[in-house]
């Protein structure tokens, strides 16, 4: 394959790195891939919070054409998945491409001309035939408007911008939120300070991960014997497809939501034995309708003298500290913030603006975030998006998901050069009965069980999960099918 296009990819995250490989296996190396900070890595550069690791065991957590028999743990932590991808771009020879500190902040398409003008924060633009938004779900912290959150006079970040300057050690610390991200630092501090208070609006459903470490005899033979990291592979995938997938779905999978409802109560039961704060920490949501999370230590930190979980929602923030809807006051040193993502706004701070004028993000912000595959949006040609609407997934690996966009996108370059064509765009009916389609299946979804969730927007449309198994969504992007696109 090849071709003479020039091509610009946003983010040197999983997706990027993924995508920027693949082009330099196919000696396709007119590329430029555009990253913001000094350093690749997406999330795993910035998320460096104590405990931050990956929710999927690492051997399936890692690209296809990339094996690692040599990670320490089951489930890797950030710094260990970091090197992985570093060493994946030193070795691919990628940072030739790469440009640090270029943020982007517009993409414009010229239709007369048929390319697109990439415009970055330091005002330089650039023509390119070809642009790849690689930028991701998680990457816009939120922050949630507290009344009063500005007067507080202790030391307050999000997070995913963790401040390892602020000591913690015998302070009094708050955490707004007790989801994926506080699960894995709350253990690493709980430790450490004088009180923890934890902020809970909404328990979770824990399942506990049994993480340990790898031995030299199985790192030994994964890497003398490749076969047997493929089907380690293998088996942690099929448990994924097999096992979890059943709990997404309202209808069917019964036998799936029984046992992993009745592991979970066990694991708590047997980890909690004050009843008032079990109570606390059952969901009243089915399992599977917001995100599974996997730990081996929340409970044992939650046990702790020194470790407060508070339910009555927050008031307001004042100097001292956090105010409750039950008139107490929280008095706190340290306050931090784990409450998420702006995940609905995929391409947040960038602006797309395609055929016509129209301005994709004003599009999005109408009726919600969508795209054929999750790749392509009709009006914005040669523009192709990874890890983006309904591509999330709740029960397995995104690298499959992510390797199965770059194989599409590639196959849309392939036919370019086959059509002889400039650009090629995706015919509106095609993209909207595609999702309707999704739209449907999504209504038979567990997450359509709850009014908000990270997965969905203010007004309930799910824009981020994927509908299917990740080998439905494999199939559907094998190759371009000709006929659902326009080419000029």
């Amino acid at each position: 394959m090849s071709t003479d296009r020039r091509i610009a990819i946003v983010g040197t995250g999983f997706s990027g790195l993924c995508l920027g490989m693949r082009l330099k296996m196919l000696g396709m190396n007119d590329f430029v891939i555009f990253e913001k900070a000094d350093s690749i890595g997406g999330t795993w550069r910035e998320n460096t919070y104590p405990g931050a690791e990956c929710d999927i065991p690492s051997a399936l957590y890692s690209f296809s054409f990339e094996r690692n028999p040599n990670w320490t743990h089951k489930w890797s932590e950030q710094p260990e998945i970091l090197t992985y991808l570093e060493h994946c771009a030193k070795k691919h020879d990628l940072f030739a491409h790469i440009r640090f500190g270029q943020e982007v902040r517009k993409a414009t398409f010229d239709e007369a001309e048929g390319n697109w003008t990439v415009e970055t924060a330091d005002g330089v633009a650039e023509r390119f035939d070809v642009v790849v938004s690689a930028v991701g779900q998680l990457h816009k912290p939120r922050t949630p408007a507290i009344e009063g959150a500005e007067t507080f006079q202790g030391a307050s970040f999000h997070s995913a911008c963790w401040d390892h300057s602020v000591p913690l050690e015998g302070r009094r610390v708050g955490s707004i939120g007790n989801a994926a991200s506080a699960v894995q630092f709350l253990p690493q501090i709980a430790p450490k300070v004088e009180r923890l208070t934890v902020f809970q609006r909404t328990p979770n459903w824990i399942i506990p991960k049994n993480d340990r470490e790898y031995t030299a005899i199985e790192k030994t033979i994964g890497t003398i014997f490749p076969p047997f990291t493929n089907l380690y592979r293998f088996w942690i995938f099929l448990r994924g497809e097999g096992f979890l997938y059943p709990l997404m779905h309202q209808a069917g999978g019964d036998w799936a939501k029984q046992k992993f409802r009745q592991q979970a109560l066990e694991y708590m039961e047997d980890k909690i034995s004050d009843p008032q704060l079990r109570e606390k920490l059952i969901p009243d949501y089915p399992i599977g309708a917001k995100r599974i999370l996997f730990s081996d230590d929340f409970y044992d930190a939650l046990n702790r003298d020194n470790v407060d979980v508070i339910t009555s929602p927050i008031d307001h923030v004042e100097e001292r500290g956090v105010v409750t809807a039950d008139g107490t006051c929280h008095e706190l040193d340290v306050l931090i913030y784990a409450t998420g993502f702006e995940s609905t706004s995929f391409l947040t701070p960038m602006r797309v603006q395609g055929r016509g004028g129209v301005v994709l993000n004003d599009v999005w912000e109408a009726q919600g975030a969508e795209a054929y595959l999750g790749i392509t949006h009709t009006g914005f040609p040669n523009f192709f998006m990874m890890y983006g609407p309904n591509t999330n997934l709740g029960h397995n690996s995104i690298v499959i998901m992510i390797e199965a966009q770059t194989r599409y996108i590639l196959s849309c370059l392939d036919a370019l050069s086959t059509h002889k064509a400039k650009w090629l765009d995706v015919k509106s009916q095609v993209q909207q009965t595609y999702n309707d389609w999704v739209q449907d299946r999504l209504k038979d979804s567990t997450w359509a069980a709850v009014d908000r969730s990270w997965y969905k927007t203010e007004s309930g449309k799910i824009t981020n999960n994927w509908v299917g198994r990740t080998t439905e969504y494999r199939k559907l992007t094998k190759r371009l099918n000709p006929n659902d696109y326009t080419f000029v």
